[in-house]
């Protein structure tokens, strides 16, 4: 199957570049150089690498590899956005307002937001692996 961005755009919630960059830039500014915070991004990070893996495979999974696989991908985006909760209640206790976090949504109050949280790691997979050159 081959995708556009393009494609991605026109998808309910779908979060532009230009958003994900802001999102990022807010995030990495109250990161600072608070050591606690940068560790819980690392591990967001590792969390996000193995999300954004499977889900990049998932257009070629068929049927039955989808069905084996699906808990596992569920797991590992629960994972995913148990980081970026933590992260975001430390840096408030750090006084910072953590608005990245309220602008991803809560995938509590509307289950689409998960797909939104995901996208958001998979952009920062892809920051990561384009300055890992």
């Amino acid at each position: 199957m081959i995708c556009t961005y393009q494609e991605y755009l026109s998808q309910e919630k779908a979060l532009t570049f230009e958003q994900m960059q802001q999102l990022h830039k807010e995030m990495l500014e109250e990161i600072g150089t608070d050591l606690e915070a940068a560790n819980i991004y690392d591990e967001l990070i590792e969390a996000a690498n193995r999300y954004a893996g499977l889900r990049a495979r998932w257009l070629l999974m068929n049927r039955d590899e989808k069905n084996e696989k699906d808990s596992v991908r569920t797991s590992i985006h629960d994972y995913v956005i148990m980081h970026f909760n933590m992260l975001a209640r430390y840096l408030k206790t750090q006084g910072k307002a953590a608005a990245w976090r309220e602008t991803l949504g809560d995938a509590q109050a509307d289950p689409y937001i998960r797909k939104v949280i995901g996208d958001f790691a998979c952009y920062l997979v892809f920051v990561n692996s384009l300055n890992a050159r």
